[in-house]
């Protein structure tokens, strides 16, 4: 009996660990990645670029880096609104055009709408935007949130966390729960959206494919409970009972996801998938979240962005 638990033992850790040591057999070219213009990561809400040497872009970008692609972790507030995060976001895409040009922005959650801004005020440093698991027309959980008896204490409790997360990263920003909360509203969504159309589908299809010279791309999930071993997994079961029946990734819906050109919106990933959280463990039986980055980046060199 103890002989076999040891193999089974021995077997998951050889299929776990596959997709990171599979580099004996990778025939990726080492360009495979080079995109003209840099990849730029925004983070999204109670996000960070890195703590105690853990990325909120666990691996990520790293990946991207080893075939080829200049990449940029930006930060900005854990937790605001989305123009006073995409102002926050500004100078640092000032700072990396001036040296590359242009910028391929890709946002996760919040970050979506993030890089959207960017877009919409200053499209001549932008080359592409694609979001990732982004609220473009809202989410219910903040729907069930924003406005409700809870807000006050979850106000006070999330702007805790977000100014912890903030001191630890080191980034030096106050935070504003309800603010954030707001913009992910249906109503707050839609009124960003009329403040920044371009990209956003009217319906559950694509939105245009591009606008003032910048592509628009979009992916996200419809998995929830993806790994047993994965804690963050229990949360985002429990916040996807907001959404009822509709697939979901947790946190946000199927159709509210779709920017531009969908690549893919059914991804068996939950939200913190979507950015190979918690610390790579994700489904075994989808495509490993790197990979999907990595894709990409092929994509837009291709593209000639």
């Amino acid at each position: 009996m103890k002989l076999w638990i040891k193999a089974m033992a021995l077997a998951l850790t050889v299929v776990w660990s596959a997709p990171s040591a599979a580099w004996w057999w990778d025939s990726t070219p080492s360009n495979y990645t080079d995109t003209r213009y840099p990849v730029v990561l925004v983070h999204g809400m109670f996000g960070f670029d890195s703590i105690a040497g853990v990325d909120y872009w666990y691996g990520v970008a790293e990946d991207l880096r080893k075939y080829g692609a200049d990449v940029y972790t930006t930060q900005v507030p854990a937790l605001d609104s989305t123009i006073a995060r995409g102002e926050a976001l500004l100078p640092q895409v000032q700072a990396i055009a001036a040296v590359h040009g242009k910028v391929n922005l890709i946002g996760h959650s919040h970050g979506g709408p993030t890089a959207r801004y960017i877009a919409r005020v200053r499209p001549d440093l932008v080359a592409s935007v694609t979001s990732v698991g982004s609220p473009h027309k809202g989410s219910p959980v903040a729907d069930l949130i924003y406005g409700s008896p809870a807000e006050s204490l979850a106000a006070s409790l999330g702007d805790a966390l977000g100014g912890l997360i903030d001191l630890l990263s080191g980034g030096g920003y106050k935070q504003d729960l309800r603010s954030s909360l707001y913009s992910l509203t249906t109503q707050g969504s839609a009124e960003f959206n009329n403040f920044a159309p371009a990209g956003v589908p009217a319906a559950c299809g694509e939105g245009a494919y591009s606008a003032n010279g910048v592509r628009f791309y979009s992916w996200g999930g419809t998995g929830v409970l993806t790994n047993v071993l994965d804690p963050s997994d229990a949360l985002l079961g429990t916040t996807s009972l907001a959404f009822g029946f509709s697939q979901n990734d947790g946190l946000v819906g199927r159709c509210s996801n779709r920017f531009g050109k969908v690549i893919r919106d059914n991804y068996f990933m939950n939200h913190l998938d979507e950015v190979n959280q918690a610390l790579g463990l994700h489904s075994l039986f989808e495509t490993d979240p790197k990979a999907v980055y990595k894709q990409h980046a092929n994509r837009l060199r291709n593209a000639g962005l």
